[in-house]
């Protein structure tokens, strides 16, 4: 069971990465606020069932699902603008590296993504990243190689269309 005071200091150490995770695929600091907020009210209600000496990848855990959840029904929700914009990413062919990079993210599957920000960003082990996502460690890696595979590809193909 987690004490108030435990539950405290997860909020002071784990609110910046979780919100940090959330953001690189949600891109809404609104909507993260939001996210953020409520993986520590499920933390609170959860407090008897969650082990205090894991709270970090439960509380990571828990963000990946809302995750999926809120990118789910936000490809739901239907677009009131009738033109398609062009990413600003493809407007001009001096490419900012993160801006591509980040495209390239947001063209990969949320479980993929999750574990390259896991991985990459966070700094997480496989085992961890296992943990988190409820996958095997031999799961996260196939998941992270294609990943990157992925990422590299569609760099490549950025590079053969300027």
């Amino acid at each position: 069971m987690i004490s108030t005071q435990e539950y405290n200091q997860a909020v002071k150490e784990h609110t910046r990465s979780v919100f940090r995770f959330l953001y690189k695929s949600v891109r809404d600091e609104e909507a993260v606020n939001d996210l953020v907020q409520d993986c520590y009210l499920k933390l609170w209600q959860n407090r008897d069932k969650v082990n205090p000496a894991k709270i970090k990848p439960w509380l990571f855990s828990v963000a990946h699902h809302a995750m999926i959840d809120y990118l789910s029904a936000r490809a739901r929700q239907v677009r009131l603008a009738a033109e398609v914009q062009m990413s600003p990413v493809f407007q001009n062919t001096r490419f900012d590296t993160k801006a591509v990079v980040e495209r390239a993210l947001g063209e990969l599957p949320p479980l993929q993504k999750s574990i390259i920000l896991l991985r990459d960003l966070e700094g997480y082990s496989y085992q961890e990243i296992g943990e988190i996502l409820e996958l095997n460690e031999a799961q996260v890696k196939v998941y992270l190689f294609r990943a990157r595979q992925k990422v590299k590809d569609f760099i490549k193909n950025l590079a053969h269309v300027i």
